[in-house]
């Protein structure tokens, strides 16, 4: 296993590599994610489709059609609408931070005389409440802000996959 340590290292500078996309093209990197996926939906509504006719399939044709029809029509509306869904996933994500908001701050009101430092399950829920309302108001904002988030994640882990990388390289060279 020590000897593929350059794979670990390959990944990291891939994933540092699409990192510095992220941070630099926010906006370009959701696009391409959107249809990224459009294209695995309409690549898997296709197949499904094809194992209607197959009849081996444990599911049921009529269910099998539907979710092959839904899968085709998701991958196209990613292709060709990619600003569109990603519009509707940050609206989602909004209305998910106003209620969780809501929630963890009535919860927090619920347990204030059993739990000592509730103020940051307040703060947490204000947090929460405030980003989706931001979203809600600025949705282009949101879809920068997931790819921002993605980038950071993808330089964290970059970072992380090329330390492996010299551990695994370093015990190669010095085995125990």
């Amino acid at each position: 296993m020590f000897r593929a340590w350059w794979m670990f290292a390959v990944y990291g500078v891939l994933a540092i590599a699409f990192g510095v996309f992220a941070l630099a093209q926010p906006q370009s990197t959701v696009w391409v994610i959107i249809t990224a996926f459009g294209l695995l939906a309409l690549g898997d509504g296709l197949v499904s489709l094809l194992s209607v006719l197959r009849k081996d399939i444990a599911l049921p044709n009529w269910l099998l059609l539907v979710y092959a029809l839904a899968s085709i029509g998701f991958g196209l509306l990613a292709i060709f609408r990619s600003e569109a869904v990603a519009t509707a996933l940050v609206w989602l994500l909004a209305l998910w931070l106003v209620v969780a908001g809501i929630a963890r701050i009535v919860f927090a009101a619920m347990l204030r005389r059993m739990l000592q430092g509730n103020w940051l399950l307040v703060l947490s829920g204000v947090l929460a409440l405030a980003l989706g309302i931001l979203f809600l108001a600025r949705p282009n904002l949101g879809v920068a802000a997931i790819a921002l988030w993605l980038g950071i994640g993808a330089l964290v882990y970059g970072v992380l996959q090329i330390a492996v990388a010299l551990y695994m390289r370093k015990r190669l060279l010095r085995p125990l």
